[in-house]
């Protein structure tokens, strides 16, 4: 893939890279598109374990693109095709981990985006906010849900409805981001992080898991009805070879290797 975003796939971890350097990573419906392939992709290929998301240059993404003749926030069509939630799937609809490496600034669509992922590493001296009131429109990427998950609802409430920018130490102390850093430390946290899960998590383990974390906020599950879950997805993986390797390798002090393979294993899990 090339053009608005890269991909380099390497020791089971997939990096795509935003790739508009010029234009802060300004976002674009062409972007959007090679980002929701890459991520079907790489939720698809056996060899990528985890996924690290970024931005080229100085920028994660500076929002959305208003260089063209057209302004994004134009009147959509009547053709049907407009969505507020572009990227589909989302980072938090995958089966494998997804880190977010925001590098730079991240505004509007640029951290929307990056809210869907399950680990957000940001840049101390960036700006974020998602600004989209103080443009005329609102909020997008399902944004009103994810920010409320991941933080609270008056967190959620001052972020979306003031629109107002912070920075990465204040993104991590509301729970906005998993950690601050320097900023070109950013990307090496992620990858280590990444690289770490590719070599001693267990694929279906963490397809698993992911799934049944996301899927409980999702479904709205109580504590009983995850218990229940947690029950038959350990009945599937209790007694198998990854669960024998996984204890071998921590009892040998080597890494493991794991067999299991999402591409002919994987069953949803079941709905309560």
């Amino acid at each position: 893939m090339s053009g608005d975003l890269t991909v380099e796939i390497d020791s089971g971890v997939a990096l795509l890279t935003l790739n508009r350097p010029d234009r802060l990573n300004a976002y674009t419906a062409e972007m959007g598109a090679l980002l929701s392939r890459a991520y079907r992709d790489c939720d698809e290929d056996d060899d990528v374990r985890a996924i690290v998301l970024t931005g080229a240059g100085r920028a994660f993404c500076a929002g959305a693109d208003f260089s063209g003749d057209a302004s994004p926030f134009d009147a959509p069509g009547d053709d049907g095709t407009f969505s507020a939630s572009p990227i589909s799937p989302a980072a938090f609809e995958l089966r494998k981990p997804v880190i977010a490496a925001v590098n730079g600034h991240a505004i509007g669509i640029g951290l929307t985006i990056a809210l869907q992922a399950d680990l957000r590493v940001v840049a101390e001296d960036a700006k974020y906010g998602v600004v989209q009131v103080r443009r005329g429109v609102l909020p997008d990427c399902m944004s009103h849900w994810t920010l409320a998950q991941l933080t609270t609802l008056g967190v959620a409430a001052d972020i979306l409805l003031t629109g107002r920018t912070f920075g990465g130490a204040e993104a991590a102390a509301l729970g906005v981001a998993s950690r601050a850093l320097p900023a070109d430390q950013v990307l090496d946290h992620a990858l280590t992080v990444a690289r770490d899960i590719a070599v001693n998590v267990a694929p279906m383990s963490a397809a698993l898991c992911k799934r049944l974390l996301w899927d409980s906020v999702i479904h709205r599950y109580a504590p009983r009805q995850v218990a229940a879950l947690e029950t038959l997805l350990h009945e599937r993986v209790m007694g198998g070879a990854d669960a024998a390797e996984g204890v071998a390798a921590f009892l040998e002090h080597r890494s493991p290797n794991f067999t299991a393979r999402l591409s002919r294993e994987w069953t949803p899990l079941p709905e309560l």
